[in-house]
């Protein structure tokens, strides 16, 4: 049994012709492969799927105290995605509950300046938006049809 969990969240868009799943990233080809990958393989994936979240993030977020960030997160029992940083993390906060959190500080973070007149909401689907963009262009650099 395998001990590296899908990144799978329910949403699924390979199913209706994304070469990119909207939902977790993952190509259409690992999405329907990924019962028979190695565990080494599933984390090459999230290797890539959260080094491009993790930029995006970095863009828009400068984390101010780790340390706070992991204090929140363990207060709130919330659980990351495999290989998770920072950034990653502070997404998965606000994945979790964008609408309820309005001040970064609380998550020892700190909006970048062109992004400040985002609400929590906007900027997670803003970062999540971004962060598709660079998988959809990746596949298409790598997996030319």
């Amino acid at each position: 049994m395998s001990r590296v969990k899908s990144p799978c969240i329910g949403v699924c868009s390979t199913g209706i012709g994304d070469s990119v799943c909207r939902g977790c990233k993952r190509y259409a080809h690992e999405v329907i492969h990924w019962n028979a990958y190695s565990d080494d393989e599933r984390k090459l994936i999230y290797q890539r799927i959260n080094g491009f979240l993790s930029q995006v993030v970095a863009q828009r977020i400068q984390i101010k105290d780790a340390a706070v960030l992991q204090a929140f997160i363990d207060a709130q029992n919330l659980s990351m995605p495999e290989g998770a940083d920072d950034y990653v993390k502070v997404f998965t906060v606000l994945k979790a509950g964008a609408q309820q959190l309005t001040d970064l500080s609380l998550l020892g973070c700190e909006l970048q300046l062109d992004w400040k007149h985002l609400d929590s909401a906007a900027l997670r689907d803003d970062i999540d938006k971004h962060a598709y963009t660079l998988s959809s262009l990746h596949y298409e650099r790598y997996f030319p049809h």
